[in-house]
């Protein structure tokens, strides 16, 4: 009995969900994407999207994702390649854990977490996705976060990971720590909207800035395959700058200060001191200080705890402060220095204190005018730093015309705009005549000589913060033993199971819900056997996604985290996928961790992905699709009428891959026309299949060839939408030879539509299998090899245009047959015939008709 598709097939009709059924159905019995074992001597690619997070149905802003990803899967098996493109889910996480919590007593993340991956498997297939269905993996899977866990011990090995008191970031509605990273900047957190605040705890690191220079002179290898907002985004990120930490005398404390400064050519222009309020060294200063000002300050302290990070370091608001009655002693002159606590310094950046130069940094000056401190210049910004000896005009009577800005005239004391350019050095000692690169140089010089200072270096960025105070998560694999001693857990002992979590209250409160799990909790020292405590936080999820890519290389491996073997054979990532929102948390981990596993002689790269695609946001509504906002449409409900095909080619078609689109302004009606009218080409061929091309009409046969000689530039550069654009110019001139003189018998007929069913394949692959069958080919067309273009057919033939002014003819040129109407204009206006024709008129009005006729109006 013939299936609904059959039956479609044999009368031409385009019934796009039978033929979707027939061939998801063909797809899952002989599996044909799944990538070639050791034997297959084909070249390799290893095409990946960023894993999904599993909250509930998929929407279009990641079916606009994964239809990328399948597309250059695609693509490259048509070129000749053994293609890897697994899937994956990014599985545990707080959106798991919170509708736990909203389904009540006895709920568990688990069943909400895998029944989601269930729709997702469903909708990914009915999508079409050519996936290696032999990969898949879950991060909530024991099997995968043992390794998690196994990572965590050898960065903890290494000394890379490490537990330490500190400000952290606290989201009070998660009811957990975040990473700086997660930390948006209006000083929201990026998961719960909450406004961040700070909090100290005692917390888990990895110690990401040992590898700070590596992370930011590597991005150099990747100039030309990362966009460059990326790249941009990531050197911010990390911000490295180069200066000197001073060491800073305080007087009546033993323990000298270190001030990191970018200028420690500024050094003799330090008229004071700033600390951050909330720095330990703060409150250690305070408390040594007579009482009043001890009171000052802690007035103060609870103030600034009330403003956020954000707050704090906005330009243009009022600076606050407290004089803490203590002074530092400028190393390189004597001066004592007052010291201030004031909230535009941070306790995060460099060592939570800063030599304060007013006449040089506008922050410093704004302080100094509000309290009345000193201000003095020590970089003359009008004199010359090139050493050239200006030129200055005299007057008859031999004063200066224009003697230019002299310093006076500029003195940030009186202005209150801080001298931050160029210029040499002035009221500064030996320094004095100095450029600020010949400065900097020598007084690092004299510090490292008298033992007060150094070359330095300091980072933006900071440890990355990996405890969460949640359940559904990866658990740390370390043991607190009762004599303050913390030891991993043995690694014959991992997986470190997670506990059922139907016996526990998951309610966010502050402490990790592993806590109250006393039998979990509860351990013995492997060393000594005596009473222990697990550690009761869980990982950051980014860990999960942070070395996934490698672990897709033998997903159901026992024995190590991935084959090093098979990760010589693929790795890294040919073409990795996905959102521009992840340039700086996701892609900065998984950069760190190849780094950490390159050091530990596991993979022989240190980069985890060679070419990165950002696709732009599916906006409904006039912002980005997000289920948090209600504002999205479903994956599986948007396939429902028009079908996977209509719905691919509708996003593809919408725009640039790296352009936002508005899924209003998606046309699926127009989409399915355009489908209807390929598999119609297919089925009014009337040629067999060993007909001779070269006896087609030429006409056609050019149309097929340019695309095969065009198709693969556009797509390596991610120009789907001209793909689709051209492959409906081929259907449409297929078309029209059909219904010519020469009819679907012509050869160049069959050759047009046997191309278009190749091409297609990439935006369309259910429409594109049914256009193969009836063609008379076995499947797959997924694993066809894309044909070479004739070179003769990709010769541009030359046409003769005539040029008409006011409706008589008076020039002919001779140009190529697809000429632009712009450039044809522009040949017509100057050509020779028509200058000396128009005699000096004026052109009022141009019709050009490409590549055939101009017509000129004059007035």
């Amino acid at each position: 009995m013939s299936s609904p598709a059959d039956t479609a097939a044999d009368s031409g009709a385009f019934d796009t969900h039978a033929i979707q059924e027939k061939w998801q159905r063909a797809w899952a019995e002989k599996d044909p994407f799944r990538a070639g074992g050791d034997e297959d001597t084909r070249p390799r690619k290893y095409v990946l999207g960023m894993f999904p997070y599993p909250s509930g149905d998929l929407h279009m802003g990641h079916a606009e994702n994964y239809a990328y990803v399948d597309v250059v899967a695609r693509f490259w098996r048509h070129r000749g390649y053994n293609v890897l493109n697994p899937i994956g889910w990014d599985s545990f996480g707080l959106p798991a854990e919170n509708a736990a919590i909203k389904g009540g007593a006895g709920s568990d993340p688990r069943e909400w977490t895998y029944a989601n991956i269930d729709q997702h498997k469903k909708s990914f297939r009915e999508f079409g996705s050519s996936y290696d269905w032999s990969r898949v993996l879950h991060t909530s899977d024991p099997e995968y976060y043992r390794w998690n866990q196994w990572l965590f011990q050898k960065l903890y090995e290494k000394g890379l990971a490490y537990r330490k008191d500190g400000v952290v970031n606290w989201d009070p509605v998660d009811q957990t720590v975040l990473a700086n990273e997660q930390v948006l900047p209006d000083g929201t957190s990026e998961r719960s909207g909450a406004e961040v605040v700070k909090k100290k705890l005692t917390q888990w690191y990895f110690k990401i800035t040992d590898y700070a220079d590596r992370l930011l002179d590597d991005l150099n290898q990747l100039e030309g395959f990362w966009p460059h907002k990326v790249l941009q985004m990531q050197r911010n990120w990390i911000g490295r700058s180069v200066g000197a930490d001073i060491d800073f005398e305080i007087e009546g404390r033993d323990e000298k200060v270190t001030v990191f400064s970018t200028r420690p050519d500024t050094l003799h222009g330090a008229t004071f001191m700033v600390v951050a309020p909330d720095s330990d060294l703060a409150a250690e200063l305070a408390a040594g200080a007579p009482d009043d000002a001890q009171q000052r300050f802690r007035t103060y302290l609870k103030a600034v705890q009330k403003t956020s990070e954000i707050e704090r370091q906005t330009t243009d608001r009022p600076k606050t402060g407290v004089f803490l009655d203590r002074y530092a002693v400028n190393p390189i002159n004597g001066v004592r220095l007052p010291i201030w606590a004031a909230d535009y310094v941070l306790a995060d950046y460099g060592h939570g204190a800063v030599m304060a130069v007013p006449a040089h940094d506008q922050r410093d000056l704004d302080f100094a005018r509000a309290f009345d401190l000193p201000v003095t210049v020590v970089v003359d910004t009008t004199a010359p730093v090139t050493g050239a000896i200006p030129v200055i005009e005299l007057d008859d009577d031999g004063v200066p015309i224009d003697p230019g800005p002299q310093l006076d005239d500029i003195d940030p004391a009186v202005t209150g705009i801080a001298l931050t350019g160029d210029g040499r050095l002035t009221n500064s000692g030996s320094l004095n005549g100095m450029s600020k690169r010949t400065a900097i140089a020598r007084v690092i010089e004299e510090l490292e000589a008298s033992g007060t200072g150094r070359a330095a270096k300091t980072y933006r960025l900071r440890d990355w913060l990996i405890s969460r105070q949640r359940f559904w998560g990866t658990p740390i694999p370390m043991i607190h033993t009762e004599d303050g001693r913390i030891v991993p857990v043995p690694e014959d002992q991992l997986p470190l199971l997670l506990p059922d979590a139907r016996g526990l209250d998951l309610k966010p409160k502050g402490a990790s819900p592993l806590g109250a799990a006393t039998d979990w909790v509860h351990t013995v020292d492997p060393e000594t056997g005596e009473p222990a405590l697990r550690d009761a936080d869980t990982m950051d999820t980014f860990v999960d996604s942070s070395w996934y890519f490698l672990r897709f290389l033998s997903p159901t491996d026992a024995t190590e985290p991935f084959s090093e073997r098979q990760a010589l054979r693929w790795a890294p990532v040919d073409s990795y996928i996905g959102g521009v929102e992840h340039a700086i948390l996701h892609l900065l981990y998984a950069r760190f961790i190849t780094k950490v596993l390159f050091d530990l002689g596991m993979i022989d790269f240190t980069e985890p992905f060679s070419s990165l695609i950002n696709q732009g946001m599916v906006l409904l509504g006039g912002s980005k699709m997000s289920k948090s906002k209600g504002n999205l449409v479903e994956f599986a409900s948007s396939m429902v009428e028009p079908g996977a095909d209509a719905s691919r080619v509708a996003i593809v078609f919408a725009g640039p891959v790296e352009d936002d689109i508005n899924w209003e302004d998606v046309s699926t009606t127009g989409a399915q026309k355009f489908l209807a009218r390929a598999l119609r080409v297919a089925h009014d061929v009337d040629s067999p299949a060993d007909v001779v091309w070269a006896e087609g009409d030429k006409a056609l046969r050019r149309v097929t060839h340019r695309l095969w000689a065009d198709a693969p530039g556009l797509v390596e550069q991610t120009k789907f939408n001209v793909v689709v654009a051209r492959l409906m110019e081929l259907v449409n001139a297929t078309r029209k030879t059909i219904d010519g003189p020469a009819g679907p018998k012509d050869p160049a007929v069959r050759e047009a539509a046997e191309a278009v069913a190749m091409i297609l394949d990439l935006f369309a692959p259910h429409t594109a299998e049914e256009m193969w069958s009836v063609l008379g080919y076995e499947p797959f067309v997924g694993l066809a090899t894309w044909r070479q273009p004739d070179p003769t057919l990709l010769v541009e033939e030359s046409v003769t245009a005539v040029v008409q002014i006011d409706g008589k003819v008076r020039s002919t040129l001779s140009v190529p047959a697809r000429i632009g109407a712009d450039e044809l204009e522009q040949l017509a206006r100057g050509d020779e015939k028509v200058l000396r024709a128009l005699a000096g008129r004026e052109i009022s009005r141009a019709v050009v008709r490409a590549p055939k006729v101009v017509s000129f109006t004059t007035s």
